[in-house]
């Protein structure tokens, strides 16, 4: 007999009664029935009871077990009593007798418990981070996480796809996010950089003649953390793809995400449907102008709508000198609200002030009536007007977001979804998929009218280097995308510039010479001047697709050891100080100021000598 087990905790059935094996496990939970003691025994694989009598041969050794223990049982296993079977459990039909047992492993007192929901301070989570993991939610993740890597990795390679791996140490790129840095020890004063992603890397091997390129990449970005963000790496499916256009980039990328959004749309029985393909195609303007934002939840079924022109000389004088002085009035539908109250509509507007907006207008009606001071002031038939226009029933509600193009579509954008929520009109059971397509190439700042990239200065424009030399930039579009589901952007992608009078010429046109270009992006500009093939590519973020197979509101919840808000690994203690012989190596020294503010912080006014 194995020295640990001959069964995992998940493997024995009524078929194996009789039979005498051996099982190893965390003790998941214990229970003293007077005359007979039960253990849950867990594993990797699941849980199998666990019984002695209180005079058997391993009653004193089971009696001090802890919580969390590891121990070796054998014995025989058993048909439970019909009354006992329990149906949730695959082992659920027998148990194991035990005739010895064998501690691996004294846990002590535990600072978060195992067993049960319970939810515990993040802190204290991520401290003991080995200890959730054993928790059964949090473990499906991961094992929901592996399996969707697997899944999406096959699904690559069967649409003709060739992994490859791409540099850790890089150099820094004046674009995107804060970098990374890593000094180097033979190259005093110099540093690498961690990627932020494989961009450069994945164009250079379409320039190098591989033809379809994929990897699950870690990518590493000194960033603050969101709900879906991670701080510090996170991982995507990076691909780029030789003599493609757009269509082709969908083409390829539809099948997989939505293979793997159906292989798992039941994971933990919660039956999901996926929409269907092709994907939706959404231009950018028209997404900002129906949904508010440029990532749409379309399971909301709510459509924000511009009425800005029924307010030009309208009897609100309010809404009637915002239009008239260039700005807008977006209208988002409350639809069935005539049996609320005020308070829901008050409400409203006071959220919008808590998110930093002036207020949320708003006007009710019921049976064809409308009420509020909007409605009291635009009157009846311009209320009516309003509503045709926008497609509402006799007892449908309206709130009103206006200023300032942007300002407003935000206000209608969040307002849309909060109303959505508060009305349940949002189907949880679906994964609704959409492209972003046609974004600007470039955007003016408000405050100095500067041209710059609005997104990716990578993108081919729309319309090439004649674009760039004949149209006004604010009215240039890119070849540019984003894929979204639920309200989740995935992934950023763009058919690439692969022309390097174009790109020099874009770049211009955003204030930057072409010594500029030279420098900052030399690997790139110069493999393209040797002949580069058009292509293209996007990178869809693994960890937020996992995020939303497992129903997670927060992405530290499918990350294996995820760092705190502020990048900081508890469990590790990273940062943190490093040995004076270590800083000599590479040439550093911490800032005075920064070992005086240690020390302003420290208890004892004591830091790490390092530090100094």
């Amino acid at each position: 007999m194995h020295a640990y087990r001959t069964h995992n905790c998940a493997q024995l059935r009524a078929a194996d009664v009789g039979q005498e094996v051996r099982l190893s496990g965390w003790v998941h939970r214990k229970r003293d029935h007077g005359d007979l003691v039960f253990i849950d025994l867990r594993d990797h694989y699941g849980i199998t009871q666990i019984v002695t009598e209180v005079d058997g041969p391993a009653f004193q050794v089971i009696e001090s077990l802890r919580s969390e223990s590891v121990v070796t049982m054998t014995g025989k296993v058993v048909a439970r009593a019909p009354e006992a079977v329990n149906p949730n459990l695959p082992t659920g039909e027998v148990e194991l007798r035990v005739a010895s047992a064998t501690i691996q492993s004294q846990a002590q007192e535990l600072p978060l418990p195992v067993f049960g929901d319970q939810e515990y301070p993040e802190d204290i989570r991520l401290r003991y981070r080995f200890l959730d993991l054993r928790r059964e939610r949090l473990h499906k993740n991961i094992l929901l996480r592996s399996h969707v890597i697997a899944s999406l990795r096959r699904r690559m390679i069967d649409q003709g796809f060739t992994e490859f791996q791409t540099p850790i140490l890089t150099a820094s790129s004046p674009e995107g996010a804060r970098d990374y840095l890593v000094p180097s020890r033979v190259h005093p004063g110099k540093f690498y950089a961690l990627p932020q992603a494989p961009q450069m890397f994945k164009q250079l091997l379409m320039v190098a003649g591989f033809d379809r390129y994929f990897q699950i990449a870690p990518c590493f970005r000194d960033e603050d953390a969101r709900a879906d963000r991670s701080p510090g790496e996170f991982y995507q499916l990076d691909f780029e793809m030789s003599y493609v256009t757009q269509d082709d980039v969908f083409a390829a990328i539809e099948p997989v995400l939505h293979g793997v959004f159906e292989e798992f749309a039941d994971w933990e029985g919660k039956g999901r449907s996926v929409s269907s393909l092709p994907f939706q195609r959404i231009p950018y303007r028209e997404s900002m102008l129906k949904y508010g934002n440029d990532k749409p939840d379309l399971r909301n079924p709510l459509l924000i709508t511009d009425v800005s022109d029924f307010f030009k000389g309208s009897g609100f004088g309010r809404f009637a000198s915002i239009v008239e002085g260039g700005d807008v009035v977006r209208a988002i539908p409350a639809p069935g609200t005539h049996e609320k109250s005020r308070k829901f509509f008050d409400d409203m507007n006071s959220w919008a002030q808590s998110e930093g907006f002036p207020g949320l207008g708003y006007a009710t009606q019921k049976d064809g009536v409308f009420g509020g001071p909007i409605a009291n002031n635009h009157g009846q038939e311009g209320m009516k007007a309003i509503a045709e226009a926008m497609g509402l029933g006799p007892n449908d509600g309206i709130f009103f977001a206006a200023g300032k193009e942007a300002q407003a579509a935000k206000l209608a954008g969040l307002a849309r979804t909060r109303a959505a929520e508060q009305l349940d009109l949002i189907d949880k059971k679906r994964f609704e998929f959409c492209w972003i397509v046609d974004f600007p190439m470039f955007e003016a700042d408000e405050d100095t009218g500067k041209i710059d990239f609005s997104h990716n200065p990578f993108s081919m424009p729309q319309g090439e280097l004649e674009a760039l030399e004949t149209r006004d930039p604010l009215d240039i579009l890119a070849y540019q995308y984003d894929i979204v589901c639920n309200g989740v952007e995935l992934s950023s992608g763009a058919i690439r510039n692969h022309r390097p009078e174009i790109m020099y010429k874009a770049f211009e046109i955003a204030g930057y010479t072409q010594d500029d270009v030279d420098t900052n992006f030399a690997g790139m500009i110069n493999a393209f001047k040797f002949g580069a093939p058009p292509h293209g590519g996007s990178a869809p973020g693994v960890d937020r697709i996992v995020m939303l197979l497992a129903d997670e509101p927060n992405i530290r919840e499918v990350i294996v050891f995820p760092m705190t808000q502020k990048a900081e690994d508890l469990m590790m203690q990273a940062p943190s100080f490093v040995s004076e012989k270590q800083l000599k190596e590479l040439n550093i020294r911490i800032a005075p100021q920064v070992v005086a503010d240690l020390k302003a912080k420290s208890v004892d006014g004591v830091v790490d000598p390092a530090a100094g």
